[in-house]
C-alpha cells in the first residue's frame, strides 16, 4: 500500500494536479448575455453541449458518492465532501445556463428573494447601488469577453496537460505487473477521463460563446450614436429639466431676496447691522440646499434612479466635506456676521501693513487711504488675523505718493511708487531706489512733505562774548531773513530763530532753527548749504572772528 501511495504521488505531481479546471467555491461557471441574438442551430448546439456536460457532472457526482462509502479514511472523505460540494455548484450552475439560453430571458429575475433584516448600511447602498450598476453596465459587454478569453486561455493551456495526465495514467497501467498498483492506477482512469470529457466540453462552450459574442459586436461610431441618441432622449432631457429647475428656484430666491432688502432700511449703509448679514448668510445657505433640492426632486418625477443615486452620492460626499470642515465654515460663518475676529470698520495689519476693513464677505475688502490701494481677499485669509478699533489720528502709512522722505541710511528721495509689497524712490538727479515695504518701514521714514525743520549749528569766537548772547543773534536773524526774502525762500518759511546753543570749548555755539512748509522738502538739502552760507557771509561783514579748533598748553612758571 505504501508504495502504490507513492506512485499515485508521483502521478498527481506529473499530472499537474494543482491546474484542474474545477472552479473555486463561489465563481461561476459562465457569463452570459441576458439577451442572445443567435440563431436556432447555434442555441440547439449549445443546449446540447450543455446537457452533454451535465450528463458528465452527474456521472462524476455518482462516482464520488460511491468513493465517499467506499473510502475508510475519514480525512479522504472530508475531501470528497468537499469535491462533491463543489460539483453540485457546477451542475445547478450548468442548469441554470440551460435554463437560460433555452428561455433567453434572465431567470435570476423570477426568484424569490428572502427577506432581510433592517440594516441602515445596507439601505445606503441600495440607494447608491442603481448608479454603480449603470456604471458597470457600460463596460459589461467588455468585461465578458475579457472574462471568456481568459478562460478560453485557461482551458487550452490545461488541456495538453490533461491530455498527457492520462496518456501517463494509461502508460504505467500498461508497463506495470504489479496487479496491487495495476488496480489503483486503474481507480483513477474515471476520475481523469471525466476531468478530461469535462474540460473538452468547457473549452467547445467557451468558443462558442466568444464567437457569438464577437458575431453581435457593432462598430465604434454606431454604438456611439446610438449611445448618444439615446443619452439626449433620456438622461440627457432629464439633466436639462433639472438645470432649468435649479437656475429657476436661484433666479426666484434672488428675486425675493432682492425685494426684501429693498424694503429694509439700513441695507445700504457702508457697514450693515447684524440682522442683515445674518439675512444675507440664510439667503445663500437656502439657495444652495433649494437648488439640490430642485436637481433630486426632478429626477425622483422622472423615475430615473441611476441619476437619483449619483445626485445622493454627490450629496453624502458635500456632507463628508461639510462635516470635515465644520468648524472652519463656522469660523467664517462669524466673520461674514461680523462678529468675528475682524470686524468691519476696524483696523487689521496685513503683511506689514495696516489696512481698515471696508467689507466682509466670501470675498472681503481692504483699504489703506495713504497707499491708495484695496485689497480683494477670500475670507479665509481674514481667519487668522485680528482687527482692532483705531482712532482718526493714527496714519496708515508714514508716507503718501509724491511725498519726500529721508530714510536711517540717509537715502533722500521723492516717493513715485507705493504698495504693500513695495516702495520706489526717485533720487535727486533721477536715479531710482526700490526698498521691499517691510525694509522701508524698517528704515523708519522720515516725511518732509507736510513740514520740515532745519537745524543748523555755528560758532563764533571767545572775542565776542558780550555780544554773543545778545547784539550777534540779533544781526545774524535779521541778516538771515533778508537772505531769505532775496532769495524767495521767505514764502514758505513757518518759522525762524537764532539762539545761544552752548560755549564750545573752542568757540561759542549758535543755533539756526528754520521751519519751511513741505513744498520745500525738494530743496532741503539746498535750502541748509544757503544757510550755512548766510551765516559764514555775516560774519564776514560785521567782522566776526571764526574760530578754529584749538589746543592751549599752559606752562609752569620759571
Amino acid at each position: 500500500m505504501v508504495k502504490l501511495r507513492m506512485w499515485v504521488t508521483i502521478f498527481f505531481l506529473m499530472a499537474g494536479l494543482n491546474l484542474l479546471v474545477v472552479p473555486a467555491e463561489g465563481q461561476d461557471v459562465q457569463v452570459f448575455d441576458e439577451n442572445p441574438v443567435t440563431s436556432d442551430s447555434s442555441e440547439l448546439t449549445m443546449l446540447n453541449t450543455i446537457l452533454e456536460h451535465t450528463r458528465q457532472l452527474e456521472q462524476r457526482i455518482i462516482e464520488k458518492q460511491q468513493a465517499m462509502v467506499d473510502s475508510p479514511s475519514e480525512t479522504e472523505k472530508n475531501n470528497i465532501a468537499a469535491e462533491l460540494e463543489r460539483l453540485d455548484k457546477m451542475l445547478a450552475s450548468a442548469n441554470q445556463d440551460f435554463e437560460r439560453i433555452a428561455t433567453g430571458v434572465d431567470i435570476s429575475l423570477f426568484a424569490q428573494k428572502k427577506e432581510a433584516p433592517f440594516n441602515w448600511k445596507d439601505e445606503l447602498v441600495s440607494l447608491i447601488k442603481p448608479g454603480i450598476m449603470e456604471l458597470k453596465q457600460v463596460t459589461q459587454k467588455a468585461r465578458q469577453k475579457a472574462d471568456l478569453k481568459e478562460d478560453l486561455s485557461k482551458y487550452r493551456e490545461l488541456k495538453p496537460i490533461v491530455l498527457q495526465a492520462n496518456e501517463n495514467l494509461m502508460a504505467l497501467i500498461a508497463g506495470t505487473d504489479d496487479p496491487e498498483l495495476k488496480r489503483g492506477l486503474e481507480k483513477l482512469v474515471p476520475e481523469w477521463k471525466g476531468q478530461e470529457r469535462q474540460l473538452l466540453s468547457r473549452l467547445e462552450i467557451t468558443q462558442m460563446q466568444l464567437a457569438e459574442m464577437e458575431s453581435e459586436e457593432q462598430s465604434i461610431l454606431e454604438t456611439s450614436q446610438k449611445s448618444i441618441k439615446q443619452f439626449f432622449k433620456t438622461r440627457g432631457l432629464f439633466l436639462f429639466v433639472a438645470l432649468i429647475a435649479c437656475i429657476s428656484i436661484l433666479l426666484m430666491l434672488r428675486g425675493v431676496y432682492l425685494f426684501l432688502v429693498k424694503r429694509v432700511p439700513g441695507y445700504r449703509a457702508v457697514y450693515r447691522p447684524f440682522h442683515l448679514r445674518l439675512m444675507d448668510l440664510l439667503y445663500r445657505v437656502v439657495s444652495v440646499l433649494s437648488a439640490l433640492l430642485a436637481v433630486i426632486l426632478v429626477f425622483y418625477l422622472f423615475e430615473d434612479w441611476v441619476l437619483l443615486s449619483l445626485a445622493i452620492i454627490f450629496l453624502l460626499g458635500l456632507a463628508w466635506a461639510v462635516k470635515n470642515t465644520l468648524p472652519r465654515f463656522v469660523h467664517q460663518s462669524r466673520l461674514i456676521l461680523n462678529i468675528g475676529a475682524v470686524r468691519e470698520g476696524e483696523r487689521l495689519v496685513y503683511q506689514g501693513v495696516p489696512w481698515l476693513v471696508k467689507k466682509i464677505n466670501f470675498f472681503s475688502v481692504l483699504e489703506n487711504p495713504d497707499l491708495g490701494q484695496t485689497l480683494r481677499l477670500p475670507i479665509e485669509t481674514l481667519m487668522d488675523l485680528t482687527s482692532r478699533p483705531f482712532q482718526r489720528h493714527e496714519p496708515w502709512f508714514p508716507c503718501r505718493k509724491n511725498d519726500w522722505v529721508i530714510l536711517s541710511d540717509g537715502t533722500r528721495g521723492c516717493v513715485t511708487s507705493l504698495s504693500h509689497e513695495m516702495v520706489e524712490m526717485v533720487l535727486r538727479g533721477g536715479a531710482k531706489k526700490v526698498y521691499q515695504t517691510s525694509d522701508f518701514l524698517g528704515m523708519t521714514p522720515l516725511n518732509l512733505s507736510v513740514n520740515f525743520r532745519i537745524k543748523i549749528g555755528f560758532g563764533i569766537s571767545y572775542n565776542l562774548q558780550s555780544l554773543a548772547t545778545g547784539r550777534v543773534l540779533e544781526v545774524l536773524d535779521m541778516y538771515i531773513r533778508e537772505r531769505l526774502d532775496a532769495e524767495g525762500y521767505e514764502e514758505s518759511l513757518l518759522n525762524l530763530r537764532v539762539e545761544f546753543a552752548q560755549a564750545g570749548s573752542s568757540s561759542l555755539d549758535l543755533v539756526v532753527i528754520a521751519d519751511f512748509d513741505g513744498k520745500m522738502a525738494p530743496l532741503y538739502n539746498r535750502i541748509s548749504r544757503a544757510i550755512q552760507r548766510w551765516c559764514t557771509d555775516a560774519c564776514t561783514a560785521n567782522d566776526w572772528e571764526i574760530p578754529f579748533p584749538q589746543l592751549t598748553v599752559h606752562k609752569p612758571a620759571a
